[in-house]
C-alpha cells in the first residue's frame, strides 16, 4: 500500500431518542459524505454500556438509529451500516490500544470528568477507557476521516496519539511485515500502519444547543422534552417546542455580531441556517430587524418540511423491523471481513500466534 485510502467512519450511540442535534450535527453530514467517499457508519451499541449497563430496549434503540440512517438517505448497499457488537475485532483492537494508551492521556479527557461527575471512583472502567474503544472503532478499518461534533475532537486527538505510538513502537515490525505506509507527521517521516485520523467539523450548526438553555448542548438525557426536537416528533410537537423555545426580548439583529451574548437567539438562527443550507449571515439578511414572533413560525415550517419525510420513513421501517435487521446483518458481515484484514495484520505486527 503506497498511501492510506480515504475512508470515512462514524457512529451513534443507541441511547435515548435521536434528536435534531444528532441529525444536523452528524447524520445529515453522514449522508453528504457518501458522495465520493467510502463510508462506514456504525451503531455503537458497545459504547452504550458506558452510559447505562442494563438496557431493556437495546434492540429497539439499535434499530431506531439504523432506521434514522436509512431514512435520512444513507445507502447501505454502497456503504456499510452495522452495529458495533457484531464485529468482535473492535473489542480486540481496543484491548491492544488500552495497552498503547497512557494513563496520563486518559486523565486529560474532559468528557470523562464531565460524565463521571464528582464521584469518579464509582464510574465504570468502560467510561474511562471509552476513547480507546473509539480509536479502535475507527482504526480497525484504518479510517482516515471522522465527522464529529466539537465535543469529540479531543477523542480524535487521542486516537492520533494512540496510532502514532503504535506506529513508532512497532516501527521495525511494521517494516518487516511490509504493511506500512510512508507518511509525514509534522516534518517527520513515519512508516505507519495506522493513519493519522482527521476530524471533519463544520457547518452552520455543528453543535446544536438546548431549546430551553442556549448554553447547554441539546441532549437525549435532558429531563425536559421541550429542550429538544426528537426525530420521531410529529408536526404538532415540533411546532410546540419551537414556539416555546427560550428567546430574549430583542428582535433579530442584521449582523452576526449582534448574536453575541444571546445564546438562545444564536442557536435558533444556527438551526434555521443548517436546515436551510444557508449561512447565519444569510438568515439574518432575511430576518434581521424582525421579532421572534415572525421568525419562529418560519422556523417551524422549515423544520417540519425537512424532518417530516424522515420521521415518516423511520416509522415505516420500525413498523416492520425485518428490513432493518437484514441491513444490519449484512453490514456486520461486510464490516467483519474488513476488520479481520486489519486485525490479522496487527496480530502479525505484534507477534501473536494465530
Amino acid at each position: 500500500m503506497s498511501e492510506f485510502k480515504k475512508l470515512v467512519f462514524s457512529g451513534v450511540q443507541p441511547t435515548g431518542n435521536l434528536h435534531l442535534g444528532n441529525y444536523l450535527g452528524a447524520i445529515r453530514r453522514f449522508v453528504a459524505l457518501q458522495e465520493g467517499n467510502d463510508c462506514i457508519y456504525c451503531v455503537v451499541d458497545m459504547h452504550a454500556l458506558t452510559a447505562q449497563l442494563v438496557h431493556e430496549d437495546m434492540p429497539s434503540q439499535t434499530r431506531s438509529i439504523a432506521a434514522a440512517f436509512i431514512a435520512a438517505g444513507i445507502d447501505p448497499e454502497k456503504h456499510i451500516v452495522f452495529n458495533q457488537s457484531a464485529v468482535p475485532q473492535h473489542a480486540e483492537l481496543a484491548w491492544i490500544f488500552n495497552c498503547v494508551a497512557r494513563i496520563g492521556w486518559m486523565n486529560r479527557m474532559t468528557q470523562f470528568k464531565d460524565k463521571a461527575g464528582k464521584d469518579r471512583e464509582q464510574a465504570s472502567l468502560g467510561l474511562y477507557a471509552y476513547p480507546s474503544l473509539m480509536a479502535a472503532d475507527i482504526l480497525v478499518y484504518r479510517g482516515t476521516h471522522v465527522p464529529v461534533g466539537e465535543d469529540q475532537k479531543q477523542h480524535l486527538e487521542l486516537a492520533r496519539d494512540i496510532a502514532m505510538k503504535f506506529n513508532l513502537d512497532y516501527a521495525e515490525h511494521i517494516s518487516r511485515t511490509g504493511y506500512g505506509v510512508d507518511i509525514t507527521v509534522g516534518n517527520e517521516p513515519v512508516h505507519a500502519y495506522f493513519p493519522m485520523v482527521e476530524p471533519l467539523i463544520g457547518g452552520p450548526a455543528p453543535r446544536v444547543m438546548s431549546l430551553r438553555d442556549g448554553t447547554k448542548k441539546m441532549s437525549k438525557s435532558d429531563p425536559s422534552d421541550l429542550s429538544r426536537i426528537n426525530l420521531m416528533d410529529d408536526e404538532d410537537a415540533i411546532s410546540k417546542k419551537i414556539r416555546k423555545a427560550k428567546t430574549d426580548p430583542d428582535g433579530l439583529p442584521s449582523e452576526i455580531d449582534g448574536l453575541q451574548g444571546r445564546p438562545e437567539a444564536d442557536n435558533l438562527v444556527a438551526i434555521y441556517a443548517a436546515l436551510a443550507d444557508k449561512s447565519k449571515a444569510d438568515v439574518l439578511a432575511e430576518f434581521g430587524g424582525q421579532q421572534f414572533s415572525v421568525f419562529k413560525p418560519a422556523l417551524v415550517d422549515l423544520a417540519i418540511n425537512v424532518l417530516a419525510p424522515i420521521t415518516g420513513e423511520m416509522r415505516r421501517l420500525m413498523d416492520d423491523t425485518s428490513h432493518i435487521d437484514a441491513i444490519l446483518r449484512k453490514g456486520g458481515e461486510r464490516a467483519r471481513a474488513r476488520a479481520e484484514v486489519t486485525m490479522s495484520q496487527v496480530r502479525e505486527v505484534i507477534g501473536f500466534l494465530y
